[in-house]
């Protein structure tokens, strides 16, 4: 930034400070929050439910989550499903998308059906992606989501069953550009080899996942497994998280799903909403450092308080991975994702590991309530990041797998807006500037 830039800035801000009480003297929802930190009421939905209490008599009340698709308990969703089944991420999507259970000839059509979606379109890998590498994959993500607009025969047909469609077309393509654009930029930027692994389209995506960026296309069934209980947990949350709440505000002023998506990936880079598992793992990886695999309960309980005194890590007092918006005694996706990554670590000999985490989010969980009277939970970012790394998934690509699960939940969204709401998003902002004579120039 010039000098004269830095300077009008400084001016301009001293000149234009908002005074917090404010927000309170006219009772703006903050954040769309209301006072007790629930989220204001903005539409309605038939798609998922975030549940983290209740309330009675106008008052909030602590519960243990759950989380539900179409009405369907995730946790349910995820102990009853066939063992041998490989496409749950898949049966996720039906659910999400069409709002009940697919039987086995329906299910087998939806595979079906993604997979002759996969392939992108004719040389878009050489002439966008192996010719355009770039460093940061969110960002390249919402070029390659903006550049399929200009494939799209009818890209600005904003019409349900054209979304529908579009819709299908971005969640069977995007794992494809997500893995060869971390090959390519990590060819172009480290020196490392180039190898591009087509799809295969007998594969459920989290394989797919896994054998495109793998240079021996490898994987352990318990692999396939976890990541693909990974794409389904992140599949959906509700109409309120930030980047879904992002695309259904661009849809509802009739813009494009190519639009929608790349707002909403922008939403989700943010490490207040999707980018949240890399500071976890940055976190952890410096407790790790700090105190060793082998830590007693006093250690981490010392990093614990440092942590929320602003003594450690980037001293911002926050416990990265514990506590939510909505779930307060307990986060079911974190539960159920907690089970999975103790297994993975079995199989990867990284028991250790898996037990330090664990430990630190009952002792973190336990400290905060001693120290703010409140009930909090780990979120699934505490473990995400974990699991992404035992599985041989870069740094790079964390927030990408959010993507690739969230992408249905924005699909489903964006189209039950269209279909039941159809009004444009448009909240009111309260001026509290003062109002000021024109002074001339010569006058200045």
């Amino acid at each position: 930034m010039s000098e004269f830039i830095d300077y009008v800035f400084q001016r301009s801000t001293s000149l234009n400070k908002i005074d917090n009480s404010l927000y309170s003297k006219y009772n703006v929802k903050n954040g769309l929050r209301n006072e007790d930190g629930t989220g204001v009421l903005v539409g309605l939905t038939r798609i998922s439910d975030v549940v983290g209490y209740k309330k009675e008599n106008g008052k909030k009340i602590d519960t243990e989550g759950e989380l539900y698709y179409r009405g369907v308990k995730v946790s349910d969703f995820i102990k009853g499903h066939d063992p041998k089944n490989r496409f749950l991420f898949e049966e996720a999507c039906f659910l999400i998308l069409f709002g009940y259970l697919p039987n086995k000839d329906e299910l087998d059509a939806f595979k079906k059906e993604l997979a002759s979606r996969y392939d992108l379109p004719l040389n878009y890998l050489q002439a966008r992606i192996l010719g355009f590498p770039m460093q940061n994959m969110m960002n390249k993500l919402q070029q390659e989501v903006l550049m399929l607009y200009t494939y799209d025969e009818t890209p600005d047909d904003v019409s349900p069953e054209a979304t529908l469609n579009k819709g299908l077309d971005l969640i069977a393509k995007i794992p494809e550009i997500v893995c060869y654009a971390y090959r390519c930029k990590v060819h172009y930027f480290d020196s490392d080899s180039l190898f591009i692994h087509p799809v295969n389209t007998d594969y459920s995506i989290a394989e797919n996942i896994l054998q495109m960026l793998r240079i021996n296309r490898s994987f352990t069934k318990t692999e396939a497994s976890v990541l693909d209980m990974c794409l389904v947990l992140h599949a959906d949350h509700g109409g309120g998280n930030n980047s879904t709440f992002t695309n259904v505000v661009m849809s509802s002023t009739g813009t494009d799903i190519y639009s929608c998506f790349a707002g909403a990936i922008g939403s989700l880079k943010g490490p207040k909403h999707g980018g949240a598992n890399l500071a976890v793992a940055k976190q952890m990886e410096l407790v790790i450092d700090t105190v060793g695999l082998n830590a007693s309960d006093e250690q981490i309980r010392q990093i614990v308080n440092d942590i929320l005194g602003k003594k450690f890590n980037d001293q911002s007092g926050l416990i990265y991975g514990i506590g939510h918006a909505v779930y307060t005694l307990s986060d079911p996706r974190c539960q159920i994702l907690s089970k999975q990554c103790k297994q993975l670590a079995i199989e990867k000999d990284r028991l250790k590991e898996y037990n330090l985490y664990h430990r630190f989010e009952e002792i973190a969980v336990a400290e905060i309530e001693k120290r703010k009277g409140i009930h909090v939970c780990a979120n699934i970012d505490f473990y995400s990041g974990l699991v992404y790394d035992m599985l041989g998934i870069p740094k790079d690509l964390y927030t990408l797998m959010f993507v690739i699960g969230r992408s249905v939940g924005w699909v489903a969204h964006n189209i039950e807006n269209k279909l039941y709401s159809g009004r444009i998003i448009r909240p009111a902002g309260k001026y509290v500037g003062e109002k000021k004579e024109y002074i001339k120039m010569e006058n200045r």
